[in-house]
């Protein structure tokens, strides 16, 4: 597959003398083995531990293919099939070694490796299946730019992502080969949002757009902010979930003069609640980045109640707020990892009066054919009559509002 002019840049950056994941002693191979150096021997973990860290060594070790993830699980038949296949057509594989890491190697349930490794079940299609599950192309006014709502627009910068989610609404284009978009090749869209002063939010999203080189992503924010109208701007990106290397002083850096930029990012589970995302949002807080968090309802991943209670309880610890619970798109081939619409409103109840409101996300549906979000939930109305409204709390208690009574017209 073609790597993106990003992605280029970004491995051009990561062999620059300083980068300590592409010394010099790597590129030279002696002619024979040297004699053993303890100090050397001892050297390797920190020289393994440092390359590791840099997030650019992350994105060019990405597992690709069946046989290395099989090589790295020991693949179910159901597994290597759905990875042969997703090698062929779909959705292709990418896991970073660091969300590979989080996987248990012997559990085909474990939730994080649910989440990046296909099954034979993409193949199958169920009624209400959609490709384009939120209208986007429909909605497109421009290349790569889709509004839906009259004061927002999706900008999608990019093709590509540092992990392929097996539940990715954009499944139809992600990781087609294109890579990030060309600044250039993105005027259309701007000029689009110079007519439209209504649009007043723009989201930046793909693909990753966090997954490309910090000078790319500047120069595209330097370019929205040329837009007197275009008041916030949203970074939507996993690499704090899936590359959490990604999040350097540096990006952080570069990225703050054109505030305010709000950040939203994907935590589905607790065990993607490591020390190394701890790190990355506590630097974007830090540096005055909000950070939301969109989690999906994934069947045998998130679908009870002390999970995502778990989840919601540690983002806020780290000063992320809970932003949506979402049920899952429509996605063709993805009927094994949605839940009933009853679910979600189910666990929401569950959630409700005993997980504190900062951590209590809505529950939103973002319905097919892009007609827009739809907030759900439990319904707590009891019984209306004129002036009067039952309502049952969390413990189980009917209680009455009674309506002032209407003033007298004068």
């Amino acid at each position: 597959m073609p790597a993106s002019s990003g992605l280029v840049a970004a491995t051009r950056l990561a062999r620059r003398p300083h980068d300590p994941g592409a010394g010099a002693g790597e590129s030279a191979v002696p002619e024979r083995p040297a004699a053993p150096d303890a100090r050397a021997e001892s050297a390797r973990p920190a020289r393994r531990k440092a390359r590791q860290s840099d997030w650019t060594w992350q994105l060019r070790h990405a597992l690709s293919s069946a046989d290395e993830l099989h090589r790295a699980l020991s693949l179910t038949p159901e597994e290597l099939a759905g990875a042969r296949r997703a090698e062929k057509a779909g959705l292709p594989i990418r896991v970073t070694p660091y969300y590979l890491g989080l996987c248990d190697k012997e559990d085909p349930a474990c939730p994080i490796r649910r989440q990046c490794v296909p099954l034979a079940d993409e193949a199958t299609e169920v009624p209400g299946d959609l490709d384009d599950p939120l209208g986007e192309v429909a909605h497109e006014v421009a290349p790569h730019l889709v509004q839906r709502y009259p004061d927002r627009a999706l900008l999608l910068a990019t093709d590509r992502c540092a992990v392929y989610c097996r539940f990715c609404t954009r499944s139809r284009m992600v990781g087609d080969g294109g890579g990030a978009v060309a600044l250039d090749r993105l005027e259309p869209a701007m000029a689009y949002l110079e007519a439209h002063p209504e649009v007043r939010d723009v989201i930046v999203s793909g693909g990753d757009p966090l997954a490309v080189s910090t000078d790319r992503v500047a120069r595209l924010l330097a370019r929205l902010r040329q837009i007197p109208s275009v008041e916030t701007i949203r970074l939507a990106t996993r690499v704090p979930v899936t590359l959490p290397q990604r999040i350097t002083t540096e990006l952080v850096r570069a990225l703050r003069p054109y505030h305010p930029l709000w950040v939203m990012t994907h935590f589905n589970h607790p065990k993607e609640l490591t020390p190394a995302a701890a790190r990355a949002c506590q630097r974007l807080v830090d540096h005055g980045f909000p950070v939301m968090n969109q989690t999906v309802l994934l069947r045998g991943v998130n679908d009870d109640a002390s999970t995502l209670a778990a989840l919601f309880r540690g983002l806020v610890r780290w000063r992320v707020r809970p932003y949506y619970l979402l049920q899952m798109d429509p996605v063709r081939g993805t009927a094994h990892l949605r839940t009933p619409l009853a679910t979600g409103i189910s666990l929401m109840e569950q959630l409700q009066g005993r997980l504190t409101g900062i951590a209590l996300p809505k529950l939103i549906v973002d319905t097919p054919g892009g007609m827009g979000k739809v907030p759900v939930g439990p319904d707590y109305i009891v019984d209306r009559g004129p002036g009067r409204t039952v309502l049952r709390t969390h413990r189980g208690v009917e209680v009455e509002y009674v309506d002032p009574p209407p003033r007298p017209l004068r």
